[in-house]
C-alpha cells in the first residue's frame, strides 16, 4: 500500500512540466492602516491590454518583459498611481491619498469585498468589518454579515455555533490559515477560542471548496488568517468591558529581527464572574469562566523558501447552573444542579514553502499542524470526558502548463485523529486514520472564465474508500457581472457527543441506534454577482442559491421527550438556501447593506476614520422547534412546533486618536429575551428538566465600552 501510493504521488507532483516566464510580484495596502491591503485593486502594465486583479490577501503577480517599466495600480476611493519598476524585488505599494471621482466599477468594499478572482464564491471579511462590533472572538465576527449566523446551543453552557446556507455549522468546513480548525472536541466552545484582535481577515465560502482544503466541506468554507508579524503592529493593547461584567485584555507583541526573521505574540486573557440571571429563573444566564489564551508565531522568509511555525496553548475553565451551586460543595450532589467546563488545548503548526523566484507561479508547500485537546465536564449528575489527539499534514505542489492560464495543483495529505469519550458509563473510542491524493486543474481566460476541475481519493481505515470530486466555474457576462457555478460532494465523521454538547443539558437518556455511519452531500449552486451605479453612488448586488442533498445524515432526534436519539437518516434530507444581498454607498463614508435574510446595516465614517458609527438591525423568522410536551412522541402527522419571530439591534460608535481608538456600543439593544428557556427549572433533577431548547437570546440588552492603543511597526 504505502510503495504503490509514494511512487503515485510522485508521479503527481513532478510528472509535469513547464515553460517559465519572468513575472513581478507585491502586495498593495493603505497607507492609513499597514494591516488592510486592498483587494480588488487592478494591476497593469502601461501601453499593455489586460492585466490582474489583487487576491484577498492584497497580493498579485503579473507576467513582465523587458519593455514593461510603468506598472499601473488603480482601485474605486484612491488615486491611480504609477510605479517605475526595473527590478525583480517583491513590491510592497501603499496607497496614499483617496480620489474623488469615480470613473471604474469594481465589486470591492473596504470592509467587506467579494473575491473577484475566485471562482467559489468568496466573501472577504477585513479587519475594518472586524472593528465595527467588538468582535470579542470569532463567534462574534458575524454579526454583519448577511450569510452566517450564529445563535446559542442552549440556556446554561454558553457554546455557540454558526449557521450556513440553512445548516449547522458542522457542515461547514472551518480553518485556521487553511489548517482544519474547528473541528473534532473544538466544535464545542472552537468559535470563542479565536480572539476577534487576532484576525486579520476571514474568507467566506459558499457551496463545495476546493479539494486542496480536505473532504469535510460541504456548504462552505470558512478561512480565518491571523496577524502577520511582518505587517502587525509594534505593540498592541485591547481592552473590553460590558454591562454584564465580562472583562476581556489583549496584548500583541510583534517584532522584525530582520530582513529574514520576523516573530509575533498574541495573546488574550477573559473572565466573567457576575452571576446574571435576568428572567428569575434561579439559573445563571451565562457562565462564570476564565479563559486565558496564547500564540507565538515565528517566520523566516529568503529568496527561495518560506518557514512559518508556531504554538498556541488555552486553558478555560466554565461554572453554570443554578445560582446557589458551589462547585467545591455542591458537584454532584442533589443540592443544586451545577454545570463545569475545563478545556486544555495544546497545538503545534509548521508551514514551509519552496519558492521559485524566477516561476512565481510554481511552489511546493507543506502544512503540518498537531493538537492535544483535553475537556471534563458535567451536567448534573451526568459526567463527560473527552480526549482528542490528532495529526494533520498536507503536501501541495503547484505549476502552469505552457502558460498562466492552465494551472494545477497536486498533492497529498493524512489526518490521523484520536478520540476518547466518555459520557456516564458508556465509552466511545474511535482512531481514524485518513491518507489522501488530489489533484485540480485550472482554466483561466482573463476577465472572461475561469473552470477549476478537482478530485480527491481519500482511504479511510474504517470506512474505506471515498472519492470526491468537485467543480467551480466563473464567467464574466460582462465587465461589472460575474455568473458562478460549483457542484461537488463532501464527507466527514461526525462527533455526536461533542457536537450536540448542548443537547446534553437535560434529564435526557442519550441513545445511538445502529451504527453512526460518515455523513455525505451534495451541493450544487449558482450565485450573480453585479456591480452598478445609482448616479455616482456605487454598489454591489449578490444574487445567489444552493441545494444541499444528503445521501446520510446523522439525526439528532429530540422528539422523543425521554431521549436524545442519534442515527442515520430514513428518506430524503436536503437543505435549499436563497439569498439576495445589496451593499450601497449612498454618499461619501456611508454605507448600507441589506440582505433578503432580512438583515440591514449601516456604516458611517468620518475622514481618515476619525469617527465611526455602526447600526445593524437583523430579523429572525419562526423556526421549527422540537415538540417538549410531556409524553409526546413523534409522528408523520404530529402538529409542528415553531419558535416566535424576533429582531436584534447592535451598534458602535467609535473615536480615532493617533494610537489611540475608543468603542462604546450595545447588543440586544432590543432587550428581547426567550421566555422559560430552561423547562421544568424548579425540578433540575426530575424527568422533564431541560435547558437545550434555546433558540433565541437568553440575555437582555448588553452595553460595552472598550479602547485600543497601538505603536505602529514602520515598513522600509
Amino acid at each position: 500500500f504505502s510503495k504503490k501510493y509514494v511512487i503515485y504521488i510522485c508521479l503527481l507532483l513532478f510528472g509535469f512540466t513547464s515553460l517559465g516566464q519572468t513575472y513581478t510580484q507585491g502586495k498593495v495596502f493603505t497607507k492609513n492602516n499597514k494591516n488592510e491591503f486592498l483587494v480588488g485593486a487592478t494591476i497593469r502594465w502601461q501601453n499593455s491590454p489586460g492585466g490582474v486583479i489583487t487576491d484577498s490577501s492584497g497580493a498579485f503577480s503579473i507576467q513582465k518583459t523587458l519593455k514593461n517599466h510603468q506598472l499601473i495600480v488603480s482601485i474605486i476611493g484612491y488615486k491611480t498611481d504609477t510605479i517605475m519598476v526595473h527590478h525583480d524585488d517583491f513590491l510592497n505599494i501603499e496607497i496614499f491619498e483617496q480620489k474623488n471621482d469615480l470613473n471604474e466599477v469594481i465589486v470591492k468594499s473596504q470592509s467587506t469585498s467579494l473575491d473577484l478572482l475566485n471562482p467559489i464564491q468568496t466573501q472577504i471579511i477585513t479587519s475594518k468589518e472586524l472593528k465595527k462590533a467588538a468582535c470579542c472572538n470569532l463567534s462574534e465576527s458575524f454579526e454583519t454579515n448577511a450569510s452566517v449566523s450564529v445563535n446559542y446551543t442552549d440556556a446554561i453552557t454558553g457554546a455557540k455555533q454558526i449557521q450556513l446556507l440553512g445548516l449547522s455549522g458542522n457542515y461547514v468546513q472551518i480553518n485556521t490559515e487553511n489548517i482544519p480548525n474547528i473541528r473534532g472536541l473544538n466544535t464545542t466552545f472552537g468559535l470563542s477560542y479565536t480572539p476577534g484582535t487576532w484576525v486579520s481577515s476571514i474568507d467566506v465560502g459558499k457551496g463545495t471548496g476546493s479539494v486542496v482544503n480536505g473532504y469535510e466541506s460541504m456548504t462552505g468554507v470558512i478561512n480565518v488568517e491571523l496577524l502577520k508579524p511582518e505587517h502587525s503592529d509594534k505593540f498592541l493593547i485591547n481592552t473590553y468591558l460590558n454591562s454584564q461584567g465580562r472583562a476581556e485584555i489583549n496584548l500583541h507583541a510583534a517584532h522584525i529581527l530582520s530582513k529574514k526573521w520576523s516573530t509575533i505574540l498574541l495573546t488574550h486573557g477573559s473572565t466573567l464572574q457576575t452571576k446574571l440571571d435576568g428572567n428569575k429563573d434561579g439559573f445563571l444566564d451565562l457562565p462564570k469562566y476564565n479563559q486565558l489564551n496564547i500564540l507565538n508565531k515565528w517566520k523566516f522568509q529568503n529568496d527561495k523558501m518560506m518557514l512559518q511555525f508556531g504554538i498556541k496553548v488555552l486553558n478555560e475553565n466554565r461554572n453554570g447552573g443554578q445560582i446557589n451551586f458551589n462547585p467545591a460543595l455542591d458537584k454532584f450532589t442533589s443540592k443544586a444542579y451545577g454545570f463545569g467546563s475545563l478545556t486544555n488545548r495544546s497545538e503545534f503548526f509548521m508551514k514551509i514553502a519552496k519558492l521559485f523566484p524566477n516561476k512565481p507561479y510554481q511552489g511546493l508547500g507543506l502544512i503540518t499542524n498537531g493538537l492535544i485537546h483535553n475537556n471534563e465536564s458535567y451536567f448534573g449528575f451526568k459526567k463527560y470526558k473527552g480526549n482528542e489527539k490528532s495529526f494533520y499534514s498536507n503536501l501541495i505542489y503547484q505549476n502552469i502548463i505552457n502558460n498562466t492560464n492552465h494551472t494545477y495543483k497536486v498533492g497529498s495529505s493524512i489526518l490521523v485523529d484520536n478520540f476518547n469519550e466518555s459520557l456516564s458509563d458508556s465509552t466511545f473510542l474511535r482512531n481514524e486514520i485518513v491518507p489522501g491524493f488530489f489533484g485540480e486543474y485550472t482554466y483561466s481566460k482573463p476577465e472572461k472564465l475561469v473552470i477549476v476541475i478537482g478530485s480527491r481519493i481519500d482511504f479511510h481505515n474504517l470506512f474505506g474508500n471515498k472519492f470526491i470530486p468537485r467543480l467551480h466555474i466563473k464567467y464574466d457576462l460582462t465587465t461589472n457581472t460575474s455568473l458562478r457555478f460549483s457542484a461537488g460532494k463532501g464527507w466527514r465523521v461526525a462527533n455526536p457527543l461533542a457536537e450536540n454538547y448542548g443537547n446534553l443539558v437535560n434529564s435526557r437518556a442519550v441513545k445511538f441506534e445502529g451504527k453512526i455511519l460518515p455523513e455525505e452531500a451534495t451541493n450544487i449552486g449558482v450565485s450573480l454577482a453585479k456591480a452598478y451605479y445609482l448616479g455616482e453612488r456605487k454598489g454591489n448586488l449578490i444574487v445567489d442559491f444552493y441545494k444541499t442533498s444528503f445521501q446520510n445524515q446523522l439525526v439528532v432526534d429530540m422528539e422523543t421527550y425521554k431521549f436524545i436519539k442519534f442515527y442515520n437518516q430514513i428518506g430524503q434530507s436536503y437543505s435549499n438556501s436563497f439569498q439576495i444581498e445589496n451593499n450601497l454607498t449612498i454618499f461619501k463614508n456611508l454605507d448600507i447593506k441589506l440582505a433578503y435574510r432580512m438583515l440591514f446595516n449601516l456604516a458611517y465614517a468620518t475622514k481618515w476614520d476619525k469617527w465611526k458609527i455602526d447600526f445593524t438591525w437583523q430579523w429572525n423568522g419562526k423556526r421549527r422547534i422540537p415538540n417538549t410536551e410531556h409524553g409526546h412522541v413523534h409522528t408523520n402527522s404530529s402538529p409542528l412546533i415553531y419558535a416566535n419571530p424576533f429582531s436584534t439591534i447592535n451598534a458602535q460608535v467609535s473615536k480615532k486618536y493617533k494610537n489611540l481608538e475608543v468603542y462604546v456600543g450595545g447588543e440586544n439593544l432590543t432587550g428581547f429575551t426567550q421566555k422559560n428557556p430552561i423547562l421544568e427549572f424548579k425540578n433540575p433533577f426530575g424527568p422533564h428538566f431541560d435547558a437545550s431548547m434555546a433558540w433565541g437570546p437568553v440575555t437582555g440588552a448588553v452595553i460595552y465600552t472598550g479602547l485600543r492603543w497601538k505603536i505602529e511597526t514602520e515598513i522600509d
